[in-house]
């Protein structure tokens, strides 16, 4: 009962769970149900989660405190997770490789930080002008994206679940405004994935950092501008203090995914009943976060402009245009970097254009009303 109680928590029943990160892939065996139980253990087996989160940090490291607790309750207790923040067993950005050899056992982070292995990875976490979290999941479950991940993923030797969302993110923090495409020459921001490939392309200098270290490089001058997540995770670093001018939405993460990792070899080796408590507790986390984040934006925002005097501001149509095209030609050439990644980038741009038929109808036609009309 604990277990279906904890599968049914966020409104997701136990199928909505395991949709969300994919579906079970483990078959019944004897007529027995993945959550039947199975023969414990004497001991529980336990397993090492790293991440790319400072310890405690809101969000982002408490669902992977979560999760870690989770999946100890859906294995019926035989599994025990223990979670590492980011620099407490491996640095922040190097989960994907603690995790391929071994070293850890599972990583809570965004793909696009592993794109230097394949840009490939990008493609499930966040692309430039791409599309919502809602929408990436239904690629990802239905459209066929949660195979050409398992593909990539198994190159490394890992496999992959979606296991939390941000929801929309905002485009960043700027010491400056900016008012026209010159004003991103030799501008270093910190900005990861292919959002930093674009910022590149139009003259940037884009700088990955670790969550972290962030605010003392805004501070220093080691950085003119920087993105993090949105107004929640945002306000807790206090980069209003350093960079007066907030620019949205953020075109770089329309709807970011974060992710699970396993090494490939440890997953095989679990019970039918173990990988779905870990499914399940991926499932729990999407439908958790992205409810938070949701909830905790507005009111973030709202302390940011009405306490702090935060300047929300959005680029202009012109800039929007030339980022529009920049980004375009981004992604062209990260396709063609290599077979498998063409692959992906076809199979998400064909979601894209399906899911915009419906979004721009449903959506951005009612958002556009409720404006239009007030509340």
């Amino acid at each position: 009962m604990k277990r279906r109680t904890l599968l049914t928590a966020g409104g997701l029943g136990l199928g909505a769970a395991l949709a969300a990160c994919g579906g079970p892939q483990s078959t019944k065996t004897d007529g027995e149900s993945p959550a039947s139980p199975t023969v414990l253990r004497k001991t529980a087996r336990k397993l090492r989660l790293v991440t790319s989160w400072p310890k405690n940090f809101p969000g982002l490291g408490t669902v992977a405190e979560e999760i870690s607790k989770n999946i100890g309750k859906l294995s019926g207790g035989t599994l025990e997770v223990k979670l590492y923040a980011a620099g407490e067993l491996v640095p922040a950005h190097e989960e994907f490789d603690a995790v391929s050899s071994g070293a850890a056992d599972l990583y809570h982070a965004a793909e696009y930080y592993w794109q230097g292995k394949s840009k490939g990875f990008s493609f499930f976490s966040a692309v430039p002008f791409g599309m919502t979290a809602v929408e990436t999941l239904g690629w990802l479950n239905k459209g066929g994206g949660n195979a050409l991940w398992n593909d990539l993923s198994a190159r490394f030797g890992l496999i992959a679940f979606a296991a939390g969302s941000t929801g929309h993110q905002m485009g960043g923090w700027f010491k400056k405004e900016i008012k026209t495409m010159n004003d991103f020459k030799g501008l270093v921001m910190r900005i990861p994935g292919l959002g930093g490939d674009v910022y590149s392309a139009v003259g940037a200098s884009p700088k990955l950092l670790a969550g972290g270290a962030i605010y003392q490089a805004l501070q220093s001058g080691a950085i003119d501008a920087t993105e993090w997540v949105g107004p929640w995770n945002d306000l807790a670093f206090g980069f209003y203090r350093e960079a007066p001018y907030y620019y949205g939405p953020g075109f770089h993460e329309p709807g970011s995914i974060i992710s699970l990792g396993a090494n490939l070899e440890v997953w095989n080796s679990l019970s039918p009943q173990e990988q779905t408590a870990i499914r399940g507790a991926c499932g729990w986390a999407m439908a958790t976060s992205l409810a938070e984040y949701s909830w905790q934006n507005g009111r973030a925002l709202q302390t940011l402009v009405n306490d702090h005097g935060v300047q929300v501001r959005n680029f202009s149509d012109d800039i929007w245009k030339s980022l529009g095209a920049a980004s375009k030609k981004v992604l062209r050439e990260v396709a063609a970097s290599d077979p498998q990644t063409q692959t992906i980038y076809d199979s998400y741009r064909e979601a894209l254009h399906e899911a915009i038929a419906w979004s721009e109808v449903s959506d951005g036609a009612y958002l556009r009303v409720r404006a239009l009309v007030g509340v």
